[in-house]
């Protein structure tokens, strides 16, 4: 069994789509790209039941509800470039979610979560359908083994695309997000955060993000499908 804590929300009272996203592949235990499937608003506080396959892994509620499936992926296109210092910081001057944010207690990009309870990571625009931004990665996110783990790292993964495709203008959910965690990122240091729009089909937007070293170094990628909701 496995409990979703209130403090890894996305909506209120949902869990963040990255978070969730990245516990499910964390099951699955692939090494390499893994696809994870939101079928439902992941319950938070409310314990959960896990079911494996030889292809896949489920998340499931109480009464056997599908919350999350987690499968072998694989990437359509190439990483988002790095950004430099400059263009990170930038990108946090501009971040739209100071304005206005339709969840602002956001585990990943919440404006309204101190560091060490939320992750801070607030991506604006820096030209060309690309956002950036600065994560300091917090000591409080370290597990056991003093890393951040594939749920924290999948969360990072998460907002950057969201804000690539401007969640101020229309509130969107994660459906679909493919992650790989090259290297899991390290309590205490800066990472940079990018999202790009790929394309928008009616509802549906095509994101894709990175995490990088402040020297470039790749050390997660993710590509996601948002569904737009009513604002």
């Amino acid at each position: 069994m496995v409990t979703i804590a209130q403090q890894f929300n996305g909506p209120p009272t949902t869990g963040n789509g990255g978070y969730v996203s990245g516990l499910v592949a964390a099951a699955l235990d692939h090494e390499g790209p893994v696809s994870a499937m939101l079928r439902t608003p992941p319950p938070l506080e409310t314990p959960l039941t896990w079911e494996q396959d030889d292809e896949e892994v489920r998340l499931l509620t109480h009464g056997g509800a599908v919350v999350g499936i987690a499968k072998t992926g694989t990437f359509e296109r190439e990483a988002p470039a790095f950004v430099d210092a400059d263009g990170v910081e930038a990108g946090l001057k501009a971040y739209p979610g100071f304005h206005h944010h339709p969840f602002d207690r956001c585990f990943t990009c919440g404006t309204l979560r101190e560091p060490g309870d939320g992750l801070r990571i607030f991506s604006g625009p820096v030209g060309d359908g690309t956002t950036a931004a600065p994560w300091d990665a917090h000591d409080a996110f370290a597990d056991e083994d003093g890393r951040i783990g594939a749920p924290v790292a999948w969360a990072a993964l998460d907002c950057p695309g969201g804000w690539a495709a401007d969640f101020s203008r229309q509130p969107m959910l994660l459906g679909t997000m493919t992650a790989e965690v090259y290297r899991f990122p390290e309590p205490g240091q800066r990472y940079h955060a990018i999202g790009q729009l790929d394309r928008q089909d009616r509802r549906k937007f095509f994101t894709a993000t990175a995490l990088y070293t402040p020297e470039g170094e790749l050390v997660g990628r993710a590509e996601q499908v948002w569904i737009q909701i009513n604002g």
